[in-house]
C-alpha cells in the first residue's frame, strides 16, 4: 500500500468515527479556491485527491485562481454575485480585510462546532493559531500553508571565506562581521534580504518582543498606528544602511526577488522565507545552511518568536448546512498528524500542529535535513502580546510604502530615522482610512 493510500485509509477510519457519515448519502461538492501554482499546486491537488479517496460523502474541488490578490478580488466579486466558493485561501496580509468583511465569512471554529467535530486550537502551533484567532478566543480561519523568516547561508562560501560552515551568525553584529569576511574573499553580494518589511520590521519586532504597531499590533482595535520609530528600529535600519554603503548588504528588489540571487550563489547570505529551503535543495549548486533569524543580544527578551507568512483557509458565508459539514470534514482531515507531517516535509511549510512536528522529529527528517527544524523552533515558543503577529488593515499598501521608503534609505538618499518617520506618517494615513471605512 502506497503512503498516500495509507493516509487515505487512516483518514477514512478517523473520519468515519465521528458517526455522521453514511454511504447512502448523496455526495456533497465543496469548492476550494487557492493561489498555489507549480509544484505547490500539485501538492494542493494531491491533498484534495487523497481526501476524496478517504471517504464517499464529500468531494473537494480545488481551483487555481491566480495570485493571492487576484483570488481575493475574485472571491469578493463572487460573494456579491451569490456564487462564492466554500473555501478561500487568503494570505496573512489579507487577514484584517477578511475579518472586516462582515457577513462574508463564517469562523472556522463555528463551522467545526456546528458539524459536531472536535476542534482544539491548543493542538496548533501557538504562533500560528494565535494569528488567526479573534480577541474573544474564537479561531476565525484554518491555518494552511504557514512559513516564517529564517537565515539562509551558503556553506561553501563560508568555508572559502574562513568562516565555520556549521555555525551561522546568531546576532546582527555577527552578520556584519561575516559579511566583511565574505566581501574580503571576493563576494560582491555578501548579504541580501527578501520581503524586507516582513523580515526587517515585522518579524524583527516580534523576534525582539517589541511592538510593530500599537493596540497589540492591531489585534486589539482598528485604531492601531505604526510603532516603528523606536531607537531599536532606528538602530537596526541604520546598521543595514551602513552595511549597504560598505557593499556588505546589497538590496535586490521587492518581495522575493532576492531569493533567486541566493539560490544562484550570487549572494552568500539572506533572510527570507523558510519555504526557500525547497528551491535551494532542488536547484542550488552549493551546500545550503539554515540558521535562526539574527537578533541584538543586548535587547531584553530577545529572541522571542517570529511571525508567520503564508496563508489560511477562510469559509465563505451563505452555504448549506451539509456543505459546511463537508468543509469541516476536510479541515479535520488536513489536521491529521500524518497528513500534516507529510505536507511539512514535502513543501518546507510549517507543520500547523505540534503533533505533526513530533512525528517529523521522530522520523529523523530533521537530522537527515539539517536546519529544516529552525522555522519550527522559532514558532513553537509561547507568544506574547507583542509577538503574536501583526493584523493591520490596508496592509498591502503599507508594505508598498515601506518598500518605497527603505529603498531611499538603502540608496543613501534618506537617513534611517527620516525613513522610518516617513513610513509611520504615510502608513498611519492608510490605517486611519481603514478604521473609518470599517467602524460600526
Amino acid at each position: 500500500m502506497s503512503r498516500s493510500h495509507r493516509l487515505a485509509a487512516v483518514a477514512s477510519a478517523a473520519l468515519l468515527g465521528f458517526g455522521w457519515i453514511s454511504p447512502a448519502q448523496a455526495q456533497t461538492t465543496v469548492q476550494w479556491w487557492h493561489s498555489m501554482g507549480g509544484a505547490l499546486g500539485e501538492w494542493v491537488n494531491d491533498l484534495a485527491k487523497d481526501f476524496n479517496a478517504s471517504q464517499t460523502e464529500v468531494r473537494i474541488v480545488p481551483t487555481f485562481k491566480g495570485s493571492y490578490d487576484e483570488s481575493m478580488t475574485a472571491a469578493i466579486a463572487a460573494f456579491r454575485a451569490g456564487n462564492a466558493p466554500h473555501i478561500l485561501q487568503v494570505f496573512e496580509v489579507g487577514t484584517a480585510t477578511m475579518m472586516a468583511s462582515k457577513g462574508a465569512i463564517v469562523p472556522v471554529a463555528q463551522v467545526m462546532k456546528d458539524a459536531g467535530l472536535s476542534f482544539d486550537p491548543a493542538a496548533y502551533v501557538p504562533a500560528v493559531a494565535g494569528y488567526y484567532t479573534a480577541p474573544n478566543g474564537q479561531m476565525l480561519s484554518f491555518p494552511f500553508n504557514s512559513s516564517t523568516p529564517v537565515f539562509h547561508y551558503n556553506k561553501d562560501a563560508f568555508k572559502a571565506a574562513g568562516l565555520d560552515p556549521e555555525k551561522p551568525p546568531k546576532t546582527w553584529p555577527e552578520v556584519a562581521l561575516a559579511a566583511g569576511k565574505l566581501k574580503a574573499a571576493g563576494h560582491k553580494c555578501p548579504f541580501t534580504t527578501s520581503w524586507q518589511s516582513w523580515t526587517q520590521l515585522e518579524s524583527f519586532s516580534a523576534w525582539h518582543n517589541v511592538e510593530y504597531a500599537t493596540k497589540r499590533n492591531g489585534f486589539n482595535g482598528l485604531d492601531t498606528r505604526m510603532a516603528i520609530t523606536t531607537p531599536l528600529h532606528q538602530r537596526h535600519i541604520e546598521n543595514l544602511a551602513n552595511m549597504a554603503q560598505q557593499g556588505l548588504f546589497v538590496y535586490k528588489g521587492r518581495n522575493n526577488s532576492a531569493d533567486a540571487t541566493f539560490v544562484s550563489g550570487e549572494c552568500a547570505m539572506t533572510t527570507g522565507s523558510s519555504a526557500l529551503y525547497g528551491a535551494v535543495k532542488r536547484n542550488a549548486k552549493f551546500a545550503g545552511g539554515i540558521g535562526a533569524l539574527p537578533y541584538y543580544p543586548d535587547v531584553p527578551g530577545a529572541p522571542q518568536n517570529t511571525v508567520i507568512g503564508g496563508a489560511s483557509l477562510w469559509v465563505m458565508a451563505g452555504k448549506k448546512a451539509d456543505e459546511y459539514k463537508g468543509v469541516a470534514l476536510f479541515f479535520k482531515y488536513l489536521s491529521l498528524p500524518e497528513v500534516q507531517a507529510k505536507s511539512h516535509q514535502e513543501t518546507g511549510y510549517l507543520p500547523i500542529t505540534t503533533a505533526a512536528f513530533g512525528i517529523t522529529e521522530k522520523s529523523g527528517f530533521y537530522k537527515q535535513n539539517p536546519g529544516t527544524d529552525v522555522s519550527v523552533t522559532q514558532m513553537i515558543r509561547k507568544t506574547t502580546d507583542k509577538s503574536r503577529g501583526i493584523r493591520l488593515g490596508n496592509f498591502l499598501q503599507i508594505r508598498t510604502i515601506i518598500d518605497e521608503e527603505l529603498e531611499q534609505v538603502w540608496a543613501g538618499k534618506r537617513s534611517a530615522k527620516d525613513g522610518l518617520e516617513a513610513i509611520k506618517k504615510r502608513a498611519d494615513v492608510e490605517l486611519e482610512k481603514f478604521e473609518k471605512a470599517n467602524k460600526g
